[in-house]
């Protein structure tokens, strides 16, 4: 099958109560969606990184009671695991679509990465568009404007990322659940593949 599309009944999927109802819809209609947009995208990302990636798929095995907020799938390099790594995330909350490079905090090698960044601050700024969004903790669904952003507040966040042990670094786009691209799994494709190839020095650099 080709992904076709989020509908809203995606993003309803989070006002379900209750463990096993939210994880049954989770499973019946996002889970499906997510095996199709990564086949895609993973073999998109194989060929620009140089790399063969792999696809993980949200599991949200560790919960017993509390039902998930958002759900995701992630890329990545290593057909083992994909949460000590640098990878690309899509995945939803009840009111957007988020689209990630992600470095989050169970990376090993996080003060490192976060080192070359800021060795290489003007380089590192000057990737990252300005309509393109900034978060700091993947469990939350704020994020920060990169065009609100001036480059000593940019370069605060890499520091707090370098120096805070639970600080994680995510970067790319927030579409929200109105947004008509989200209706058509090509438009919808096209918008991850080149959000993921704009942020793709910054998974290099992450090596």
């Amino acid at each position: 099958m080709m992904f076709t599309g989020f509908k809203q009944e995606d993003f309803d999927t989070f006002s379900l109560e209750g463990l096993e109802e939210r994880m049954g819809a989770i499973q019946g209609r996002i889970q499906p969606k997510f095996k199709e947009i990564g086949e895609v995208l993973s073999g998109d990302l194989s060929a620009v990184s140089g790399n063969e990636m792999y696809l993980h798929i949200a599991k949200h095995a560790r919960r017993t009671v509390n039902p998930p907020k958002d759900t995701w799938l992630a890329i990545c390099h290593d057909k083992r695991g994909y949460k000590k790594h640098p990878h690309f995330q899509v995945g939803l909350f009840d009111d957007h679509v988020f689209i990630w490079f992600a470095l989050i905090y169970e990376a090993p090698n996080k003060t490192s990465i976060a080192q070359n960044f800021l060795n290489n601050l003007d380089e590192v700024y000057e990737v990252i568009p300005k309509d393109f969004v900034i978060s700091l903790d993947h469990m939350k669904k704020d994020a920060f404007q990169v065009k609100e952003l001036d480059k000593q507040e940019f370069e605060n966040m890499l520091v707090r990322f370098r120096d805070v042990k639970k600080a994680e670094f995510l970067v790319g786009r927030h579409i929200a659940s109105d947004d008509p691209i989200l209706k058509s799994g090509d438009q919808f494709l096209q918008l991850a593949r080149s959000t993921m190839e704009t942020l793709m020095p910054l998974y290099k650099a992450s090596f």
